[in-house]
């Protein structure tokens, strides 16, 4: 009743939690929560549930025969959990009122109530709660907890919430306008806690796992939060706060195999005609051909030793237009995902006589179906895992050296089509297996391949895309001209934006990067050496990675402004034509 009430009678995420305290660390039970208790109680005691810490125990009883004698009544204590609730948000700030709407739930717990070898969530999670075996039969597959992300009306707000009474410090800023599709503005700040490097102790010593081990797909000692909040009276995150009100925008998942993951639903989808459908990516996020970069370049300098560069470029043009007319490439550039190198050599070999000039140039037009991709992870995967990313629309970041998938569902608790809701986020994570100058493994981050920096943007203008692409489908099923027409433009821009800042994002991604490896080494030195020259010479690349980060924001922002204008003109053009 109560999260009904504080979100206009719609569905969402009501609960989260946080699980405090570890044992194995030399932490007494019980320490934490109550730590944690009494910064609330301290510095935010509005948002607090109930003004005390809940104790549960697993207490039974048994009866011990002695001989001779008559039995003695045992009592065991197996167990215990601690738990408190508080409530997520203030409406706007602090200084007002609470926000009932979405509760957090801190537990600490031991004994039969800690946390298991198991499957997700472990057993005794909540006292009163049954375990129920797991299964996995090929009709289901595990998916693990990963973060969750909010839509609020003060992010700020949130975020000193969170460094109050958690100590989480911002991982990531993009605020001003940075985040942008269309006319639609938002602010996110990514949160969260500095986890040690993870390692799993194994008959008394250190094993490092891969990603791929179920003891690292369990793992939560990494907490990242994005937090989101709008700027404009249009888009998905204001539509959100108005319809819903502050809460869950979505919930992500780990999987193991994000790329079989998503075959699989769209399989389901396709055979059962049920299950959730994914945001649609633009094929231009992973790539498309540019005639200079692609063609030129391939047939230079074979070409240039006999002709000069204009004709070069002119035969790159023909090859282009053959393309375009044989039905394997766009006019905007996109490579058909089926093209054959058949196909492609035949076109390239009516303009070019050299036949390695004819497979280097055909290798380059497939290449190009994935070229953003392959910038990014060069030779770590092969075409066919390449063609599968770009078909199922998977989301692609890097840091360093880890890589992370992720996919994005549509809207899944919808009142009604067209309505803004929570939806879900899968990913994957693929941990750096780099080995130290003595060949031993690298200790992985528990949250490597971070929080998909380069595909913030993606995910909020992939939000409006699909909604234009909706837009278009049903005015064509409408027979409407002037409204296809304009949700045709709107997918356009919204695809050309993205085109433009996705470069921007990745020098960000590199300057976050390399200023995080920058500092770590500095720490290190600060401890190991006395080496101030090498310390003074680490804090100007840091610096300078710093002001890298600030100069792509700025980049952001001009190009935001600039389609927020783009936008605002074609709306104008389109009601005057409606008139």
């Amino acid at each position: 009743v109560r999260f009904y009430e504080a979100h206009q009678g719609r569905e969402g995420v009501a609960v989260l939690g946080f699980e405090l305290g570890n044992e194995q660390k030399g932490v007494d039970f019980g320490s934490e929560i109550t730590r944690v208790f009494d910064q609330y109680k301290k510095l935010h005691p509005k948002l607090l549930v109930n003004d005390k810490i809940l104790q549960y125990s697993d207490v039974r009883t048994k009866q011990k025969q002695r001989s001779g004698e008559n039995g003695v009544t045992i009592t065991q204590h197996l167990g215990t959990m601690k738990v408190f609730e508080v409530y997520a948000y203030y409406r706007d700030d602090e200084e007002g009122e609470v926000d009932k709407g979405t509760i957090i739930r801190f537990v600490e717990r031991q004994g039969t109530y800690a946390s298991q070898e198991g499957f997700g969530n472990p057993q005794g999670v909540l006292p009163g709660l049954v375990t129920v075996e797991h299964s996995f039969d090929g009709t289901s597959i595990p998916a693990y907890s990963d973060h969750w992300v909010s839509n609020v009306h003060n992010r700020t707000s949130f975020l000193k919430t969170l460094n109050d009474v958690l100590g989480f410090t911002p991982k990531v800023d993009f605020n001003a306008g940075v985040v942008a599709a269309g006319r639609a503005k938002i602010e996110s700040t990514v949160t969260g806690n500095d986890a040690p490097l993870f390692s799993e102790v194994v008959d008394n010593g250190i094993r490092l796992p891969s990603s791929m081990d179920s003891s690292f797909l369990r793992n939560q000692t990494q907490v990242y939060l994005p937090i989101n909040n709008a700027l404009s009276e249009v888009g998905h995150v204001h539509g959100f706060l108005k319809e819903i009100g502050q809460g869950v925008q979505h919930l992500a998942n780990r999987v193991e195999n994000l790329v079989a993951f998503i075959e699989r639903a769209n399989n389901y989808r396709k055979i059962t005609g049920r299950g959730f459908s994914f945001l649609k990516i633009p094929r231009s996020y992973y790539g498309h051909l540019d005639i200079n970069r692609d063609l030129v370049s391939s047939l230079s300098p074979g070409m240039c030793e006999s002709k000069d560069k204009a004709e070069t470029e002119r035969t790159a043009a023909k090859i282009f237009n053959s393309l375009v007319q044989n039905n394997l490439v766009t006019v905007t550039g996109i490579v058909d995902l089926d093209a054959s190198s058949e196909s492609i050599s035949k076109c390239v070999s009516e303009f070019v006589a050299d036949s390695v000039l004819v497979d280097k140039t055909t290798e380059a037009v497939l290449r190009a179906r994935y070229f953003n991709m392959y910038s990014l992870l060069r030779e770590n995967l092969d075409e066919r895992s390449y063609i599968q990313i770009v078909r199922n629309q998977v989301l692609v970041d890097i840091q360093g050296h880890d890589i992370l998938y992720q996919i994005f569902t549509s809207n899944i608790l919808q009142a009604a089509p067209g309505e803004e809701a929570p939806f879900l986020e899968f990913i994957q994570r693929v941990c750096s297996q780099q080995t130290d100058s003595d060949g031993k493994r690298v200790p992985i981050k528990p949250g490597c391949g971070g929080f998909g920096i380069r595909n913030f943007l993606t995910l909020f203008l992939s939000i409006e895309v699909s909604k234009a692409m909706n837009e278009l489908e049903d005015a064509l099923s409408k027979a409407n001209a002037a409204q296809a027409d304009y949700a045709k433009a709107k997918v356009d821009l919204f695809t050309r934006q993205l085109n433009e800042s996705n470069p921007v994002l990745t020098d960000i991604s590199d300057a976050m990067t390399k200023e995080a490896e920058v500092l770590e080494e500095i720490e290190k030195l600060k401890v190991s050496s006395t080496n101030s020259q090498k310390i003074q010479s680490l804090e100007l690349v840091a610096k300078e990675m710093n002001n890298k980060k600030l100069q792509g924001n700025m980049r952001l922002q001009q190009i935001s402004s600039q389609f927020s204008a783009k936008f605002m003109s074609l709306e104008e053009d389109y009601r005057t034509l409606i008139r």
